[in-house]
């Protein structure tokens, strides 16, 4: 046994029209559940003998056959008491659940992990109840079986709030005043983490209204907040010091959108939607003024959003609240959104262009979230692209309303589509809807393919249909499945309808969506004939999948669209999968340009000869196409190239137009390439030719982006951003004196350089400076209380050249106190990307890694992203073995097995594309200075 710990628990019981609070003390059990067997000895020990209908349930153990709960167990109400112990970082609790049982069961399961369950009654009888771990189960076997009908399950609990910022956990933060440590409790249950703060039926499907009922400290400022509005508040017994706030009943919904907070955060005066609710902003003491822009975004995103969806927000308020230790970047839970503090503050003269880009973003897909996700969901999780992806889509959707002068099309490009495209060319990506069930899959399948693949797809249905007809089928998908939970194929049936059956929709998108992968189209032009053929695109070709691994056998049904030197029409066909080719005719042209604004999710490969007359066109006439096609053209070209379809000579031409090149997009498209071969080519032969290349192209640009111009717009502020980052990365010698002399400044006179270059300033300053400076650095790192200031701090520690620095630095990281949890894998995966760091990281990775399982679980998400991460660099059959040795050594690895699977494969393609590749780009590079 633990030592006994005497502590107040407080068990509040709901009622209609009266509260009683009861003030008990409990002994704290052991935090492990003990062993079955064990448990059954002290039931029957108890006195509360078992029944022969008890032991033949026991006996036969049927909880144990599946993850899943029964769907003939519904939950329809969740009556939840919790009152969370700041000081001492415990938290105590009851739940009543009215449940209905639709056939006679010998058994209930429900979910619970991490728990105490102190009592556990049905309809006010005690039962056998006992943990399941290996499912996460709290199985409760009644004396009888339960006939078809309703039931109120009853549960008194208590938990931990430390060590986890997933459940119902304690962040912490610095008073902005008197410096001194205050704690908030607050929750984040997505996908499987509600079962951490209460016993529930853990699962999308099994929606139910939530009475819930929290309590707080009377003092101190502290409030108490969750998905619905305040109904009262009671001050318990006065000297305790304690005030049980309760919230009216929410609409019927997931226990993942649950969401339960007691802080002593401010607000800003509430703003009233079109609807007429309020919308309210929360941050902690110091930070509540830099969440105007978050509320101004989310004001104009829900109105618009209440007004394309023709549906209105069906809770009385809204709250956006920024938390100091979250893990993820935002969580939609239903009327009360929390967010990572980056993703959610924005301060002029703090804040660069990125960063108030990155909140827009954030608040547009969360709040998209309150009709797809929340509204209506997904029934089970290998359909967790109809949330994350529409959300995705629809936050761009959304910014052109907020930001229309920003061109956010073009800027879904590098966000979604072309960034996914780098991980589904693998073997090893996966199709959108894939079947998962235990807790680690559902973890893992929170990535890019859900979030990103899944939003290229539907702009690219929405292209195929159109915007109106799309947006009155997804009108009339969110209003039929309302409140309840839906599949893929229900939105495609909408979809359809709404076309008037004139495309079959799902026939289209599920040659999208049930298999991984994405075509390359050849397209041959003889005269006015264009013949086209399309494949699967692999980043190694010579590693083909099996058909037999697709229901379609690796092929699509692919919207074509094109333009030519003509005019402007933008003209379109299918390709479909039951075609080999398709030859159709087209004008005389001088050129053609296929895939329209990079609208289909695919890549087109032309002939030599007219990626040439492209490449001609781009240098003669910047303008003649879009931002959004000239970064496609240069997107498709390194990508063709680095799969060995293309010569690289192609690639590389189409970056010879780049000084005249005025659009952000394009230029990140071509940086993100380019570095690609920097990092390739590191330490080679070819690395400086390289860097004298960019140096050149660099060099060519009239404009001097050292200079902080107050007139530029916020695509030209992003564009800044890029150049003087790549002018530093390749050593452009008028730019690495600049930095420096900022950075010098900074630390010298603090003299902050403007937000757009900050990062830039002080990640390469740092890498040209010495101990004493990476000292200093180190200590307004700590003592820094803005969010996005203090992570651009953090990663400019990384860039040091000096290992016994970097050394020191992954020792001090694993102090919470210096680096927050939710933080810890990026300045680890910062410091692997630093050529210097590179072979720490690896070694600490597998010197440590039971720290960090210990640590972090293998459930994290973060965590089995780190392998990939850390890898992606690796070019030798030496690393590829050793980490083939790691992975034997460690077989386990929960949400990064897939992480791992491509981490294998982008090695192996790697050391294939030095052997391929290395010397013909270093003869383009000698010919090209």
């Amino acid at each position: 046994m633990t030592p006994v710990i005497k502590w107040v628990f407080i068990l509040v019981l709901a009622a209609v029209t009266a509260v009683t609070i009861i003030t008990i003390m409990i002994n704290q059990m052991e935090t492990e559940r003990m062993p079955e067997d064990e448990k059954l000895n002290q039931i029957t020990s108890a006195g509360h003998l078992m029944a022969p209908y008890n032991s033949s349930i026991m006996a036969a153990k049927p909880w144990e056959s599946t993850h899943r709960l029964s769907p003939y167990i519904r939950p329809q109400q969740y009556f939840i008491n919790l009152y969370p112990n700041l000081e001492q970082g415990s938290f105590v609790g009851s739940v009543d659940i009215t449940i209905t049982l639709d056939t006679a069961q010998s058994y209930i399961k429900l979910h619970s992990k991490g728990l105490n369950i102190k009592e556990t009654k049905l309809n006010s009888n005690s039962v056998t109840a006992f943990s399941y771990p290996e499912h996460e189960f709290w199985v409760v076997v009644p004396n009888e079986e339960l006939s078809a009908g309703e039931y109120k399950l009853q549960l008194l609990f208590e938990g931990s709030l430390l060590n986890k910022i997933v459940g119902f956990y304690r962040s912490v933060y610095s008073d902005s005043k008197s410096h001194e440590q205050r704690y908030i409790a607050t929750s984040k249950f997505e996908p499987t983490y509600a079962r951490l703060a209460f016993p529930c039926f853990d699962e999308p499907q099994l929606k139910s209204k939530f009475k819930i009922s929290l309590t707080r400290p009377s003092g101190n400022n502290y409030i108490a907040l969750s998905n619905m509005n305040q109904e009262s508040e009671e001050l318990n017994v006065p000297t305790n010091g304690l005030t049980t706030v309760h919230f009216a009943n929410t609409v019927p919904m997931s226990t993942y959108l649950a969401c339960f907070i007691v802080c002593d955060f401010q607000s800003l005066e509430s703003v009233k939607a079109d609807q007429g609710f309020p919308l309210t902003v929360y941050a902690r003491s110091g930070q509540s003024e830099n969440m105007k822009y978050a509320q101004q975004v989310g004001l104009k995103a829900i109105n618009f959003y209440v007004k394309y969806f023709g549906i209105e927000y069906p809770l009385p308020k809204l709250d956006l609240i920024a938390i100091p230790d979250f893990v993820s970047g935002a969580m939609e839970h239903w009327g009360l959104v929390t967010f990572r503090e980056t993703s959610v503050l924005y301060k002029e003269g703090i804040s660069s262009s990125s960063n108030q880009e990155q909140v827009a973003l954030t608040v547009a897909h969360e709040l998209a979230h309150m009709w797809f996700g929340n509204l209506a969901t997904m029934k089970w999780w290998n359909d967790l692209w109809l949330n994350e992806g529409f959300a995705s889509y629809m936050e761009f959707k959304a910014l052109e309303v907020v930001h229309p002068d920003w061109d956010v099309d073009t800027l879904f490009l590098i966000h979604s589509l072309q960034s996914v495209q780098y991980l589904d060319n693998k073997l090893s990506s996966h199709a959108i809807v894939q079947d998962v069930s235990h807790p680690d899959q559902i973890t893992e399948i929170f990535d890019v393919i859900s979030y990103d693949k899944g939003s290229s797809v539907i702009r690219m249905l929405e292209g195929m249909l159109g915007e109106e007809v799309f947006r009155m089928g997804v009108s009339a998908y969110l209003k039929r499945f309302a409140f309840n939970n839906a599949e893929t194929d229900d939105l495609w049936a909408e979809l359809k309808t709404a076309t008037q059956n004139t495309v079959d929709v799902k026939k289209v998108m599920d040659t999208w969506t049930r298999q991984a992968g994405f075509p390359v189209v050849s397209a041959i032009r003889n005269g006015t004939k264009l013949t086209l053929k399309q494949q699967r695109f692999l980043s190694n070709p010579n590693t083909n999948s099996s058909p037999d691994s697709s229901p379609y056998n690796y092929k699509w049904e692919i919207p074509i669209t094109y333009t030519t030197s003509n005019n402007n029409t933008v003209h379109k066909f299918w390709l479909t999968k039951d075609e080999d080719s398709i030859t159709v005719d087209i004008p005389d042209a001088e050129w053609i340009k296929l895939n329209h604004r990079q609208v289909g999710y695919y890549i087109i490969n032309y002939s030599e000869s007219d990626w040439g007359l492209l490449n001609n066109l781009l240098e003669k006439n910047v303008d003649a196409l879009s931002a959004a096609d000239r970064s496609n053209l240069i997107h498709d070209a390194f990508s063709l190239a680095k799969a060995n379809y293309l010569p690289y000579g192609i690639a590389l031409n189409m970056t010879k137009y780049l000084s005249l090149e005025h659009h952000y997009v394009p230029w990140d498209v071509a940086s993100t390439n380019l570095n690609t071969l920097r990092h390739y080519l590191f330490q080679r032969a070819a690395h400086k030719n390289l860097e004298k290349y960019v140096q050149h192209l660099l060099g060519s640009i009239k404009e001097d982006f050292w200079n902080d111009s107050t007139d530029r717009n916020f695509l030209q502020r992003k564009l800044r951003g890029v150049i003087l980052n790549m002018g530093c990365l390749y050593g452009l010698p008028s730019y690495q004196t600049k930095v420096y002399e900022l950075f010098k400044r900074f630390l010298d006179d603090k003299v902050q350089p403007h937000p757009d270059i900050r990062y830039t300033v002080y990640y390469y300053g740092m890498s040209k400076g010495n101990e004493s400076e990476w000292n200093r650095l180190w200590d307004l790192f700590l003592n820094e209380q803005e969010p996005q200031e203090k992570i651009k701090l953090m990663v400019a520690l990384t860039a040091s050249k000096e290992t016994s620095i970097l050394t020191r630095l992954l020792q001090n990281a694993k102090n919470e106190s210096y680096v927050r949890s939710q933080d810890y894998f990026i300045i680890i995966s910062q410091i692997s990307r630093n050529p210097v760091g590179t072979q720490l990281v690896w070694d600490f990775l597998r010197d440590e890694w039971q720290y960090l399982v210990d640590r972090f679980s293998l459930n994290d998400r973060g965590f089995g992203k780190l392998i990939p991460s850390v890898c992606s660099q690796f070019n030798t059959h030496e690393r590829l073995q050793e980490m083939k040795v790691f992975f034997d050594k460690y077989p386990e690895a929960g949400a990064g097995k897939a992480g791992r699977k491509t981490a294998l494969e982008v090695v192996s393609n790697n050391i294939k594309w030095l052997e391929s590749h290395e010397a013909v780009i270093s003869n383009w590079l000698i010919n090209s200075i």
